[in-house]
């Protein structure tokens, strides 16, 4: 499985960006499926996760409220929308395929890693 991770860029303190994450495979579609960051000088974080089926999710307490993720599994994509975006959201962002069929925020439960996609908020 290759995950192309994408839609990251440059936004203003309070901006909105959404994240894709593409599989090259449709088996993807049943495993649960994680995005992480990781910040400069900082350790390898979890964001958000969500179950093959789309109808459990779950993320960190940083982007509760402010980050939603959804799939769509006919596209084999994984999305990220996030909103009200702050500087300290500042990080290269990965897509996971997680090993079952639901999300973890361990990262050694995840398989196959994206490329990364970088997101910088100004202040």
């Amino acid at each position: 499985v290759q995950l192309q991770a994408s839609g990251g860029g440059l936004v203003q303190d309070g901006g909105s960006l959404r994240l894709s994450c593409a599989a090259s495979r449709r088996t993807s579609s049943n495993n649960g499926v994680g995005w992480f960051r990781q910040a400069p000088g900082k350790e390898r974080e979890f964001v958000a996760g969500i179950s093959w089926n789309g109808a459990s999710t779950t993320s960190s307490n940083s982007a509760k409220g402010r980050f939603t993720i959804s799939r769509d599994r006919a596209k084999n994509t994984v999305y990220l929308q996030m909103s009200s975006l702050k500087p300290e959201d500042t990080a290269v962002y990965y897509c996971a395929v997680s090993r079952t069929s639901y999300s973890s925020p361990n990262d050694s439960q995840y398989t196959y890693w994206g490329q990364g996609t970088l997101v910088t908020v100004s202040s």
